[in-house]
């Protein structure tokens, strides 16, 4: 674990430029990354699980199978390297080879949970979900007890249960972590074959290379050189075995400072020398996943320790400066911040989101802290939390990897309240609602109603998803991550199936903005000055406002959340409380929960084409807001006000996080202005933060012509994308969104 002494870069050099050998190494890597790369993976898999190991049972059969599989992944060695591995996330199948779709359905987690979710009597419309990763691991044991002693760990378990499950784990990980040490060693044999024939002046490097590779991952790291790789290697076969997007290294920084605080004190390195691994390493993440954007592996920096000191240390600001020259999209580095931040590393967080190429985000400790210990986690685990890939709160190595599962549609949801079950773009009943909007006789009734509904959705959801988590822990069960999960190896059982501390399913809820503005709305206009009638308004939604352009202004013209408006704050806060409230009531297998962390990622234009004309004047398909941020139409008071507003909500409810979007005009926008907001920010306890600086009108010559603008960068949400690969919906969104400028 890290060491106390955690300085800030104020008496280090942590800014030093890309050196020759990186810039050769990157130019170099980008050549590759255009180049299609093949992986006999899925290939080897089918191989040893329906020939070799075909009569064992399926907990060995699988675990041999992907061991075999990973043992025989393509070694790849490059020229100026001095980090060993590298596994092509998007590679395809070799040519010829097709999987035997019909043979493998027995054993397809997907096919089976869909199987068994349809014959579950759950409500389709709900039923949908269930995708796997978005979490961090504690790779810090794989640093510090090296796999040997993580294996010896294991043995000494399976010596003394007796337990069957038990066993099967603690075997399935020994096979894996053996295939571990052997690609490994597939990799020393490689470097030892070039090293006899390389010329005299790359013969150092590559036997430096090969007595790293000597000592880990198999031993424990010594110094940062050791531990960088003994890292990179591990994230590799890790996420060979769990190829899941959003899985991440989470605290990079917090677990490989006092190997580098150590190597800097004994003058066993410089601070160039640990900037060129860090380099490299974000190098290769890119190489890695390119082209996918959205595929999302954050490192956190910065943060606090679990006795609340501040952990941010010269590796926190180096790798934000790392990843500032590089100009790529991943590793996403995301900043951990708070009160008790240095002023040195919010100065350089405010340079992050205004010169950071749109890349930047920042977690509030302060808020989101609390929430994670609100809902039940200890503060000790609280303050290791990480984001799964792009915003998706949790305690590293802690969680089952349903940590996000699905979105919830909760404008949609409320639409269906409002017209007794009836989908308005479809015309089909989703619900069945005892009344329409025009039954209720007050306000509170309405409420009950949409509060009831949204119990009913979430105790659903959790069905189906206990039902995928069933599937996942007995047709693919995890032995490297369940190694490295607590509490797996204690208590004996994989992380799907009840081994992981936190048995907790993540979800997106979107809409909580508009929903609330529209009940806002209809309090006002129907309940209290009876400007409508409940049946007007109905008529009018579900024409899509067509001859009611004049009630729509006046619905329009009611205060909204973002105009510093306390009831319409309060109504916020009031409808975000219910969804994160309602969402937990209904448990999950081993007494988990449903964790709300709200965000919209990709799925602003596709959510919100989902929905008919809304009660605060939205038309049918109009766009509703970011996370918790105010809709773009509704923020004409300035970004002070919109602020304010949020700084209104009590987001302690909300344990997974709650994103805001705060795009600028790039005219306005200075680095003293975004320290300014940010600190406001902070003080009044947002959790999350995140927008663009990007002049508009560079992004629309972007999408005039995009080869001229192959690398502009763009916030989409959670994640930066290159704007040119996005969606035109997408595009259009992202360039439609209100530019705050004061």
């Amino acid at each position: 674990m890290p060491t106390p002494s955690t300085p800030c870069c104020r008496e280090t050099d942590t800014t030093t430029p890309l050196s020759a050998r990186i810039l050769r190494f990157q130019a170099a890597s980008q050549a590759r990354q255009v180049v299609k790369k093949v992986s006999p993976r899925k290939q080897n898999f089918d191989t040893a699980f329906f020939a070799r190991y075909a009569r064992r049972p399926f907990w060995e059969r699988y675990a041999r199978a992907t061991a075999h599989a990973l043992e025989m992944e393509p070694v790849y060695l490059v020229d100026d390297e001095l980090l060993v591995g590298m596994l092509y996330q998007l590679s395809r199948d070799p040519d010829g080879y097709q999987r035997d779709e019909a043979t493998w359905a027995p054993y397809d987690v997907g096919r089976q949970a869909a199987t068994r979710l349809a014959q579950s009597g759950i409500d389709p419309f709900l039923a949908s979900g269930g995708a796997p990763g978005h979490i961090g691991w504690r790779w810090d044991m794989v640093l510090e007890l090296g796999v040997e002693g993580i294996m010896a760990r294991i043995r000494r378990l399976l010596a003394v249960t007796q337990d069957p499950k038990a066993k099967r784990l603690y075997r399935g990980a020994l096979i894996l972590w053996r295939s571990v040490l052997r690609w490994n060693q597939r990799h020393i044999a490689a470097l030892k074959a070039q090293l006899e024939t390389a010329p005299d002046h790359d013969q150092p490097r590559l036997r430096q290379l090969i007595e790293i590779c000597s000592r880990v991952p198999r031993f424990p790291a010594r110094t940062f050189h050791e531990a960088v790789q003994s890292f990179h290697l591990q994230h590799l076969a890790v996420m060979f075995e769990n190829p899941y997007g959003g899985n991440s290294p989470g605290r990079l920084d917090y677990f490989l400072w006092p190997y580098l605080e150590r190597d800097i004190a004994d003058g066993a390195t410089t601070w160039q020398q640990a900037k060129d691994l860090i380099d490299e390493l974000f190098i290769r993440f890119e190489e890695r996943l390119h082209p996918a954007d959205g595929w999302v592996e954050s490192v956190i920096v910065g943060g606090t320790h679990p006795d609340g000191r501040t952990a941010v240390n010269p590796l926190s600001n180096m790798m934000i400066h790392s990843i500032m020259a590089l100009k790529q999209t991943h590793p996403v580095v995301y900043p951990r911040i708070g009160k008790a931040a240095p002023a040195e590393f919010v100065e350089l967080c405010a340079r992050y989101l205004v010169h950071g190429e749109n890349r930047a985000q920042i977690y509030n400790d302060d808020a989101c802290i609390p929430a994670i210990v609100k809902s039940g986690t200890p503060a000790a685990d609280a303050a290791m939390y990480m984001a799964g890939g792009c915003m998706e709160i949790s305690a590293q190595g802690m969680n089952c990897d349903l940590n996000f599962a699905r979105i919830h549609n909760v404008a949609k949801t409320f639409e269906l309240v409002l017209n007794g079950g009836m989908d308005l773009r479809t015309g089909k009943r989703q619900a069945s609602l005892e009344h329409d909007l025009t039954g209720y006789d007050s306000f509170e009734a309405l409420y009950a109603a949409f509060e009831n509904e949204l119990l009913r959705e979430y105790t659903q959801i959790v069905r189906s998803l206990d039902i995928a988590s069933k599937c996942y822990a007995e047709f693919r069960p995890c032995y490297l991550l369940s190694s490295l999960v607590g509490d797996c190896l204690e208590r004996g059982r994989e992380q799907q199936d009840g081994g992981a501390r936190y048995h907790e399913y993540g979800f997106a809820p979107l809409g909580i903005t508009s929903v609330a503005d529209a009940l806002t709305a209809i309090k006002r206009a129907v309940f209290v000055d009876r400007k409508v009638t409940a049946s007007e308004l109905l008529d009018a939604l579900r024409s899509n406002y067509q001859d009611a352009e004049n009630l729509r202004r006046m619905l329009r013209a009611l205060p909204k959340y973002g105009m510093e408006n306390a009831d319409a704050d309060a109504m916020c806060n009031r409808v975000m409380n219910s969804v994160c409230n309602l969402s937990r009531q209904p448990k999950a297998r081993f007494g988990g929960q449903l964790k709300p962390m709200i965000f919209n990622f990709v799925w602003t234009p596709s959510v919100s084409a989902t929905l008919g004309a809304r009660a605060d004047g939205a038309r049918a398909g109009d766009l509703i807001g970011h996370g918790m941020t105010p809709q773009g139409f509704a923020m004409t008071r300035g970004i002070t006000a919109a602020m304010n507003s949020c700084a209104a909500l009590d987001c302690s409810c909300v344990s997974g996080g709650a994103a805001t979007m705060w795009d600028m005009d790039h005219e306005w926008i200075t680095v003293d202005l975004m320290r300014a907001l940010l600190a406001a920010f902070v003080a009044g306890n947002g959790m999350i933060f995140q927008g663009n600086t990007t002049a508009v009108a560079d992004i629309i010559k972007a999408r005039e012509n995009p080869d001229a603008y192959p690398d502009l960068i763009v916030r989409v949400g959670g994640f930066s994308a290159r704007f040119v690969t996005l969606e035109p919906a997408l595009q259009d969104e992202i360039i439609n969104r209100r530019r705050h400028a004061g």
